[in-house]
């Protein structure tokens, strides 16, 4: 069983930026795709940006060109680089992983447990 260690959120001004890392940690044979989803009070929770494990990349049309997903296969970890955050990206991000525990598994979806990033004045 796979657990994402989600670490970076806080509180920030406009204009300001973050790293948040989620780290998975447990026995796993591969990593598919790693990724971030937020979710806003009130709203459903959204893609923000995925990367697979040959390092394509994938992200919402509103963080596109302020965000920056990344991720180091040897430890695991995918990293979210947010830059020149706006209110609207205040929310809980999740990150996410489609993993094989065993090389004969199924891929299997994990969620972290989330972080809250809140930009404010």
């Amino acid at each position: 069983q796979v657990q994402l260690v989600e670490s970076g959120g806080g509180l920030v001004q406009p204009g300001g930026s973050l790293r948040l890392s989620c780290a998975a940690s447990g026995s796993v044979f591969s990593i598919y795709n790693m990724g971030w989803y937020r979710q806003a009070p009130g709203k459903q929770r959204e893609l923000v940006a995925s990367t697979t494990s040959a390092g394509s990349t994938n992200y919402a049309d509103s963080v596109k060109g302020r965000f920056t997903i990344s991720r180091d296969n040897a430890k695991n970890t995918v990293y979210l680089q947010m830059n020149s955050l706006k209110p609207e990206d205040t929310a809980v991000y999740y990150c996410n992983a489609d993993y094989q525990p065993h090389y004969y598994s199924d891929y299997v979806h994990s969620w972290g447990q989330g972080t809250q990033v809140t930009v404010s004045s």
